[in-house]
């Protein structure tokens, strides 16, 4: 069912293997497999003159046309993800007006023309030209790059915007762009098209000293992206995320394009409490009921540093934890320094207190970090002076100091906390308590299945039919629905780089399960030991035995039903996987459509039209019953000849409405549950009714 997959708000992008056969399966895309290429091969094919490295190939990229020779460098993608990255640069810019204590109203419109504008009432760019450059300021910021007030000086001593590369790159990247800065009491305009000023700078008129800020509004470049069209919801989730860390700072969304609203729509949002309502709002969307009655907030402000952090946690009733960090606003999402010295603190601290109290005694071994952590919804926010990010993205905070003042700072003020209110510390010490326990009787179930294989001369599960390529990059696992399936798939197979593991029975589904059940799980255990990385504490990266770990079940209600099963366990435990693309979805096709001795292959009901059509309009066409049903060589051209097949990646675009709809569509909680299926029956495809 591949509306599910929208739902989950994990982004799905096609993986290409191959020009694709007419005769076998039309529209197939083409993989882009890394290929090995020999030394001895680049000098045999510079030796016949082709393929020459010399100094004329050496390009020299004036202006931003680095920028859109490889965008990918700069926004990490063109896909949609790509799109909106722009809009949250330009809205980036405008928070940094707040985070310096001059904007408190921001106004973010999608136009009905396809393009967006950001609005603010900070002071605006300054309008005088630029003694240096001998350009106009405004003109500056946003055509060169590593432009801007944000390098040093005095005009932003916190930053979260891309440091003078964002609002240039965003130019680069736009069909056009307009621009009006309101400063000094003068109204001044200029416009962009495709990063080259086509309307120069000038001063339009004159304004009151409060009427002051930046506008800026762009049309995306179809010619960069794949997708134009800025998406309601997406847009939504940051702005409410940029609302929740800036306290009494105010955004409003509007839509004005044309929909079947009567009235254009528009949502306003200020969150005073700040990231503490932030953790209310996730325990509410995640539908978890807190354990202790009040948010612990921890924060260490000084007017003096360059370095703040604020911390917001509370523990539910849940077995999975979420800690989301961010640096100078920007959420970083692999984590960095200061998640690391957050994890470390309140396992230290818990531990002293376990032992204080004698929850802990003698030799009793410590609580470990995923005991202390079972159930806790937390944010931690840092904000400093010079952010070092690992990738231009943000992913990831690298500074080194930012570990030891988190850590210090929590392991203080956590510490008073559980001194002065023993009732909410006793409430949270008996879950990492019964956490550990639970962790234990994983270890020795573990452990038995470990001592089990090793009996049978094997670490390996039985069933999984193994590669002879042990290349990660280079192999891939095939996780098949159901022997039938598993048996067609290892005559399918080309055995030197697939692997082919069947699932058995039922696949436990993890989000009401904690480990003890998951290792003693016959579904999930031989995931675990084929893929090789452990999970949890456990998981390390390195060890994965596949590059692609693919799943593939049936095109119906039962296979849809086994992959949300399959990703709520990679999601909950093995998440790398999926930050990393790792883990994909076979696509094998619908229909089966003959005409003679021409056979066509189509993976939806448009394209099934088109080919009967393409055909002559007559045709006989048999809908796929299922994996088991299809012969080896059909199951081999369709859905798994890298030349041949399309094989969907899974990606995670928003972790926040991730956590959301797994926690409503795998939780306990049945009412949840009942109203988001009532509220998107509408996108269950109508052929789903039949089978």
């Amino acid at each position: 069912m591949e509306s599910e997959l929208p739902m989950l708000d994990i982004k799905t992008t096609n993986n290409i293997d191959s020009s694709a056969n007419s005769s076998a399966v039309e529209n197939a895309d083409v993989n882009t497999d890394t290929k090995a290429i020999s030394e001895e091969a680049i000098v045999k094919e510079n030796n016949t003159g082709v393929g020459v490295y010399d100094e004329n190939q050496i390009q020299v990229l004036e202006g931003l046309e680095a920028v859109r020779k490889r965008p990918g460098m700069y926004i990490g993608t063109t896909s949609i993800r790509g799109l909106h990255h722009l809009a949250y640069e330009i809205i980036d810019n405008s928070i940094d007006e707040a985070l310096a204590g001059v904007c408190d109203h921001i106004i973010v419109t999608l136009h009905d023309d396809g393009s967006i504008s950001v609005k603010d009432n900070g002071r605006g760019v300054p309008a005088a030209i630029h003694h240096k450059v001998g350009k106009p300021t405004l003109e500056v910021v946003f055509t060169m790059l590593h432009a801007g007030g944000k390098f040093g000086g005095e005009g932003y001593k916190i930053a979260g915007g891309l440091h003078g590369v964002g609002a240039s790159v965003v130019n680069a990247l736009s069909l056009w762009m307009e621009v009006d800065n309101r400063q000094g009491g003068g109204i001044y305009t200029i416009r962009f098209e495709r990063g080259v000023v086509t309307r120069p700078f000038a001063r339009v008129g004159d304004t009151t000293p409060d009427d002051h800020g930046l506008y800026v509004r762009f049309m995306p470049d179809p010619e960069i992206f794949e997708e134009t069209k800025f998406d309601r919801d997406t847009l939504l989730s940051r702005i409410r995320e940029q609302t929740f860390l800036n306290a009494g700072l105010r955004i409003t969304l509007r839509d004005e394009r044309k929909s079947e609203e009567d009235t254009p729509w528009e949502k306003s949002l200020c969150y005073e409490g700040g990231i503490k309502s932030f953790v209310e709002y996730l325990n509410k969307i995640k539908h978890a009921e807190p354990i202790h009655p009040d948010v612990i907030y921890m924060c260490d402000k000084k007017e003096s540093s360059d370095l703040s952090a604020e911390v917001a946690m509370q523990y539910n009733d849940s077995y999975n934890e979420m800690i989301i960090t961010f640096a100078n606003n920007m959420n970083t999402i692999e984590g960095g320094t200061h998640e690391t010295g957050f994890k470390s603190a309140i396992t230290k601290v818990f531990n002293d207190y376990a032992r204080k109290i004698g929850a802990l005694k003698g030799d009793d071994k410590n609580l470990m970090g995923e005991d202390v952590r079972e159930g806790l919804c937390a944010i931690v926010s840092v904000k400093l002076k010079d952010a070092q990010f690992e990738s231009q993205t943000k992913a990831k905070l690298g500074n080194s100091e930012v570990r030891s003042f988190v850590e210090n700072f929590v392991t203080r003020k956590l510490t008073d906390f559980l001194e002065e209110n023993p009732s909410t510390a006793k409430i949270i010490l008996e879950k990492a308590l019964a956490a550990a326990r639970a962790r234990e009787a994983a270890r020795h179930a573990r452990e038995l299945t470990r001592r089990k294989s090793a009996l049978e001369g094997s670490t390996l599960p039985g069933k999984l039919a193994d590669c002879c390529e042990r290349h990660r990059d280079l192999t891939e696992i095939f996780l098949v629905e159901g022997d039938s399936a598993g048996g067609s798939a290892k005559m399918a197979r080309d055995s030197i780089f697939q692997a082919i593991l069947p699932l058995r029975g039922k696949v436990l589904n993890v989000e009401r399960s904690r480990l003890d059940k998951i290792y003693s799980n016959p579904s999930i255990t031989p995931i675990i030991q084929a893929l090789g990385c452990g999970i949890g504490e456990e998981f390390d990266m390195s060890r994965l035995r596949y590059g692609k770990i693919i799943i593939m079940a049936d095109a119906d209600v039962d296979g849809s039903h086994i992959r949300v099963l399959l990703l709520t366990f990679f999601f909950r435990h093995m998440r790398r996987l999926i930050e990393e693309g790792h883990v994909y979805f076979a696509k094998p096709p619908l229909y089966k459509i003959r005409r003679g001795k021409q056979v066509r292959y189509a993976f939806t009901d448009e394209e099934r039209d088109r080919i009967i059509a393409e055909l002559g309009g007559t045709a006989e066409v048999d809908r796929n019953k299922g994996l088991g049903e299809m012969n080896p060589d059909e199951l081999w051209e369709t859905t798994m000849n890298p030349a041949t097949r399309t094989i969907v990646r899974v990606e995670i675009e928003d972790a926040i409405a991730c956590d959301e709809i797994f926690s409503v569509l795998m939780g306990d909680k049945v009412e949840p549950r009942r109203e988001f299926i009532e509220s998107n029956a509408k996108y269950v495809d109508d052929d789903m009714l039949d089978i």
